[in-house]
Order: C-alpha cells, then structure tokens, then sequence
C-alpha cells in the first residue's frame, strides 16, 4: 500500500485515523505544538485503519516533545509534523 500526507482536522484525539484527510499539496508545517500532518500507509481519503501502532507512538511523542517524529537518528525520515494554533 502506498504512503500518503494525511493533516490532522484540529480535534479529536490524533491516534485515531478518522481525524485525518488525505492533502494533495504539499504542506508546511515545520514545528509547534499541535499535530498538523502524518506520512502514513492509505490510498483513499483517510489513511489506514488503524494507524500503524508505531505511528500511534510518533504522535505521542511528538504531543509530549514538541518535535518533529521520529527525532532519531539524525536525518531520519519525518512522519509527523506539527505545527502552531
């Protein structure tokens, strides 16, 4: 299955896949407080049901760091961003 950008739609809880629409421009979020956009596994409008379970702890952490996930190793492959209300 392909990977797509999915933006989180600002409410509700961000480990849940029915929070987040498919974005087909890229965006730009970069850093902040709240969840903005996941690469995650999907095709359609919404990504994969459920999110993966490692995906699920990206979130988390980057709910708790403030940082962009995975922040390890240095020059990893980010798939969640966050962005500023």
């Amino acid at each position: 299955m392909a990977k797509s950008w999915y933006a989180f739609m600002g409410s509700g809880d961000p480990t849940l896949f029915s929070n987040y629409m498919k974005i087909t421009v890229k965006h730009s979020c970069l850093c902040g407080n709240h969840i903005c956009a996941i690469y995650s596994e999907g095709d359609d409008k919404q990504p994969e049901n459920p999110l993966s379970p490692q995906l699920q702890e990206y979130i988390k952490k980057a709910m708790i760091t403030g940082q962009l996930q995975p922040d390890y190793p240095l020059g990893a492959k980010k798939y969640v961003y966050l962005r500023y209300k």
